[in-house]
Formats: C-alpha cells, sequence, structure tokens
C-alpha cells in the first residue's frame, strides 16, 4: 500500500507542478508600439521610494478625459521608470480599435495593451504584461488608467 501511496504523491505534485507552469504568465508581444516621446506631454510624476515615474500621453487624450470623451485610439500613455537617476524601463499602453477582442473575457482592459520596453527601447520579453492587464482592469471606471483623475488638474506643469 505505501509504494501506491507513494507514487499517488509523486504523481499529485508533478501535477500540480505542470498545472502552476501552464498557469504562470509569461511575457507576450503585441500590438503595442514604442512612441515618439517628444510628441507626448508629460501630465503627471508619481515618486515611490527611490523610483521616480513620469507619466506622459497625447495632446489628444488629455483634451478627451479633460471634455469627459474616451480617449482615442491610437493613444499612447508611457510610465518613465526612473532608478537612480537613470532610466530603468518604459511601460507603455496603447489603445487600439478593437484589440481587447484579442485576449480573453478574464485579461481584457478595454482596448487597451500594455508592454515594456527596456532603456534601449527594445521589448523586454522577461516582464509579464498579463500582470499588468490584471492590475489595470481594476481600473475599469477611468479607460484603465491609475493616473487619468490628474489630468483635469493638468494645466502645463505635471502634477504630483
Amino acid at each position: 500500500m505505501k509504494p501506491l501511496r507513494k507514487r499517488l504523491s509523486w504523481i499529485v505534485l508533478a501535477s500540480a507542478a505542470i498545472m502552476l507552469v501552464g498557469w504562470q504568465a509569461i511575457a507576450e508581444s503585441n500590438r503595442v508600439t514604442f512612441p515618439s516621446l517628444e510628441k507626448l506631454v508629460h501630465y503627471t510624476t508619481v515618486r515611490r521610494g527611490n523610483v521616480t515615474e513620469h507619466i506622459m500621453t497625447t495632446p489628444e487624450a488629455i483634451e478627451a478625459v479633460k471634455n469627459g470623451q474616451p480617449v482615442p485610439s491610437g493613444t499612447h500613455f508611457v510610465l518613465v521608470d526612473y532608478r537612480e537617476g537613470e532610466v530603468f524601463r518604459y511601460f507603455v499602453m496603447e489603445k487600439g480599435a478593437g484589440w481587447g477582442g484579442e485576449y480573453d473575457e478574464r485579461r481584457r482592459t478595454g482596448n487597451w495593451q500594455f508592454q515594456w520596453f527596456k532603456p534601449d527601447r527594445t521589448i523586454n520579453m522577461s516582464e509579464n504584461t498579463a500582470r499588468c492587464q490584471s492590475c489595470h482592469q481594476s481600473q475599469s471606471g477611468s479607460e484603465y488608467l491609475f493616473t487619468g483623475y490628474r489630468i483635469p488638474r493638468f494645466n502645463g506643469t505635471p502634477i504630483e
């Protein structure tokens, strides 16, 4: 009886490991492109310990939010993550018509897709974009933006 129980224990353990690996979200390529930063407006800064995040978007997105309109398709939001005064990475959200349909309902964030980029602006495939979607889903009432509430107060000087 003991050998069977031991074998079953190993089978259960192996099955659990396979399930965990199967559920593990990995980095993925998608439609997000790295935008021309010169065309974006720095509207807010968030500081967390030794991390400084400058967040920027298009002038059209700022006007849309200020006027209570949806953010237009084609819009980028970029978070520039600085550590010790140097760019550590970029986080880019891009909205595209119909892009949400490319994901299972459980991962969908409207028509937004997310991507991490290295300081040299190449895609960072070691980052987990599913985690981004999961977190931003909590902001469905504000265009999936954590800092969108700051935009109406933006008058040309980044809000802190």
